[in-house]
């Protein structure tokens, strides 16, 4: 398998080089409009723009890297056959290119990869290998099938030619809003930051741009205040997209040079987040996506541009659902309640009747009558409730408490 020489690699982030990519990936992938939203600049008192690159063909902007970097392969290199390790949008953005150049893709994936997305990057022509637990087990095995076969790989994230491809992102935004002043990126192993970014600054060096990064694998928070490519122990976040432990080695000095900062956003806001751009603006973006959406109450800023980049929205139903569930958790929406009453007629309904009459919505019942060994005096009733938000679900257990039921709310189980 050749080797380009680093000398070789690094004029990929040049303003000619962008410039050429933005020509060649509008071949496969969508200029995707940016959309102001109403909600999030109400929220933050700034002006906020949406990237929606959960609109590509794809699902995710991956398909721009992707397709630009096979266009800068020899026929040779392509002739060999490409292979790539990928859990989602990389594996159908590496799929949906090899067939637009009519090359063999094999893609390694690990074997906890939901079918969905299996069976998307199938559905593209690639030769799907089902091979370890995690990311890491599936790329070290595509390195083993590359040495093996002969195939050229192509990284993810750590390859200038792939972050070049990503960088086109920045210059539709660029075009379509020249005075932006903020651009949020998400960031994983950070060919995507590495693009945006770089090519950001050549084009107008006083925006900033910002990388956000799940809580639980900040790799490139930590690489950058150590000053070097870090790897952390563990990657542990539901933005599984992001969900990487070390930064690429090749675009580390890119980031140092010009990325502008790093947010870090906890899980729970992503859930949030979730439900805010189902409701508000009526789009499904997968957990790593909505990083750059959780970020904006993070950023200190009023009346500025700002972009934030939804990275992709390819998101299985099982944990669609599970977010939907805990984001109306987060919101009161749904709550749990424990009460205690008289193990006698009509007590039962006396809670109901007093529930329907806050206009709560009771959807699941749990009657327990061995809490205690003299039912006359407690048997304890589990009520999970639909409230309309915090102040009616406060409503709803004062009035069980001014009632004498002892209310104490509890976990929700579903």
């Amino acid at each position: 398998m050749k080797i380009k020489k680093e000398s070789e690699t690094r004029v990929m982030l040049t303003l000619e080089k962008f410039e050429e990519a933005s020509e060649i990936v509008t071949k496969v992938a969508t200029q995707t409009k940016l959309a102001y939203s109403d909600y999030f600049s109400e929220q933050t008192g700034n002006k906020v723009y949406l990237k929606p690159e959960n609109m590509q063909v794809t699902g995710a902007y991956k398909i721009r890297g992707a397709y630009y970097k096979i266009s800068t392969l020899t026929q040779e290199e392509r002739e060999k056959g490409l292979i790539t390790a990928s859990a989602g949008n990389h594996a159908q953005g590496v799929a949906y290119a090899a067939k637009a150049y009519g090359c063999k893709a094999v893609i390694v994936m690990p074997t906890t990869t939901p079918l969905i997305k299996v069976n998307r990057t199938k559905s593209y022509g690639a030769q799907v290998v089902l091979h370890g637990d995690v990311y890491d087990e599936a790329c070290e095995h595509a390195y083993e099938l590359a040495r093996e076969k002969g195939y050229t790989f192509i990284h993810p994230f750590d390859d200038l030619a792939v972050a070049t491809g990503q960088g086109t992102i920045a210059m539709e935004i660029v075009k379509e809003l020249p005075l932006v002043d903020y651009i949020l990126v998400p960031v994983g192993g950070g060919g995507l930051c590495t693009g945006v970014s770089t090519l950001a600054k050549m084009l107008n060096p006083n925006i900033k741009v910002i990388g956000v990064e799940p809580a639980g694998a900040n790799c490139l928070q930590e690489s950058l205040k150590n000053g070097k490519v870090t790897t952390l122990p563990t990657a542990n976040t539901i933005a599984d997209g992001t969900a990487v432990k070390t930064p690429g080695e090749k675009i580390f000095p890119y980031l140092q040079k010009n990325l502008d900062d790093v947010i870090t956003v906890p899980d729970d806001e992503l859930i949030v987040a979730f439900l805010d751009m189902v409701e508000n603006h009526k789009m499904i973006v997968e957990n790593s996506g909505l990083l750059t959406v959780a970020a904006l109450k993070h950023l200190d800023v009023k009346g500025k541009k700002i972009v934030s980049i939804l990275s992709g929205g390819n998101m299985d139903i099982i944990t669609m659902s599970s977010v939907v569930q805990f984001g109306l958790i987060q919101r009161d929406r749904i709550f749990t309640v424990s009460v205690l009453l008289p193990d006698k007629p009509g007590e039962l309904a006396r809670v109901a009747e007093l529930i329907a009459e806050l206009q709560g919505n009771v959807i699941k019942l749990d009657h327990n009558q061995f809490v205690s060994t003299n039912r006359n005096t407690a048997v304890e009733l589990k009520i999970t409730i639909e409230a309309f938000g915090t102040e009616h679900k406060k409503k709803i257990v004062d009035a069980l408490h001014d009632r004498g039921y002892r209310p104490k709310l509890i976990r929700v189980m579903m």
